[in-house]
């Protein structure tokens, strides 16, 4: 039966499709990347410094982000998995925020790969999250859903106080249909969060081209993650076609090395970068260009006009930045 709300409406459902084609906001995928640093760097979680490596689990090669932040609650994780809710939006806080509509998150992860688990602690619960095009698929649902199963931090077992009707069948699904398949493996990766608080993303069925091939490139540089030899013959051919690069030009190593555009993702760092065991050294890149330009305003924030000031100052660094 159909849930409806208050005023006795049925209430949407959010198809399984729409994880993939709303990834597709993501056109690269460093672009992605930067989605969960961002999420990672904003005030409400103040991590200090966020891990990106490669690692095997269960046969599967994924994508591993740990940050040393303040975690979520089980009920916050349920909101970062949510579709249309953000905490944002109000607040100080939302002054420094980089993102303001709560999307970041989904589109990043389903942009990287097909799912995502989330395991995350904020001192006394831990909590596992998933996030699976493959499971939904998998079960035919018809609408999107995301298994939450909260444990105590001290016992390692369900927690009382928050465990809820379905922790059960959630715990079920993600032993059934991830790539842990034990409470052994769970505890283990919350184990690997490097503090009493923070959390882990893995992400598997990594996003493959249209040759079948991994769309990421993990093995000419084992310090870094660069796209794939024929992606940027095919870029290089695009940028010279719209005259943004001239023919004896060679391709800035920012659009296909990823330590490259995380030496430049942001004018004023405020969490340390490790990509694969190195530190990211970052560059102020302002101090490269040979033309500077200062834009100085004074905005009245809201949710539409701090989206779109993002997006002004960031291609207008970018478009210096490929002048040079």
């Amino acid at each position: 039966m159909a849930r409806l709300s208050e005023h006795g409406i049925r209430l949407s459902s959010m198809s399984p499709s729409f994880l993939n084609s709303n990834s597709t906001s993501h056109t690269w995928p460093f672009s992605a990347v930067a989605e969960l640093i961002d999420n990672a760097s904003d005030p409400g979680v103040s991590a200090k410094q966020f891990w990106i490596d490669v690692v095997h689990e269960t046969d599967h090669l994924c994508l591993s982000f740990i940050d040393n932040g303040s975690g979520m609650t089980p009920n916050k994780l349920h909101k970062m998995l949510s579709f249309g809710f953000t905490e944002k939006g109000s607040g100080r806080a939302s002054q420094q925020a980089i993102g303001v509509y709560g999307n970041g998150f989904k589109s990043g992860s389903m942009r990287l790969g097909r799912d995502a688990l989330i395991f995350t602690k904020n001192g006394g619960c831990q909590t596992v999250g998933m996030l699976s095009q493959t499971y939904l698929e998998s079960i035919k649902a018809q609408a999107v859903i995301v298994p939450i199963v909260p444990f105590n931090q001290q016992t390692n077992i369900l927690h009382e106080g928050i465990v809820t009707e379905d922790s059960q069948a959630s715990l079920t699904a993600v032993l059934d249909h991830s790539i842990v398949k034990s409470l052994e493996q769970i505890h283990s990766h919350f184990d690997s969060i490097p503090s009493k608080k923070g959390t882990k993303i893995l992400i598997w069925n990594i996003r493959r081209a249209k040759d079948g091939k991994m769309e990421l490139d993990f093995e000419t540089d084992p310090n870094d993650i660069r796209l794939p030899e024929i992606q940027i013959e095919e870029l290089k051919k695009g940028l010279k076609n719209s005259g943004s690069l001239r023919t004896e030009q060679n391709i800035p190593d920012m659009h296909y090395s990823l330590r490259a555009y995380l030496s430049i993702l942001y004018l004023k760092p405020r969490t340390q970068i490790i990509l694969r065991g190195k530190k990211i050294q970052a560059k102020l890149v302002a101090k490269r260009l040979i033309h500077i330009e200062h834009d100085v305003y004074k905005p009245h924030f809201s949710l539409h006009s701090a989206s779109s000031c993002g997006l002004i100052s960031s291609y207008y660094f970018l478009e210096s930045f490929h002048v040079f």
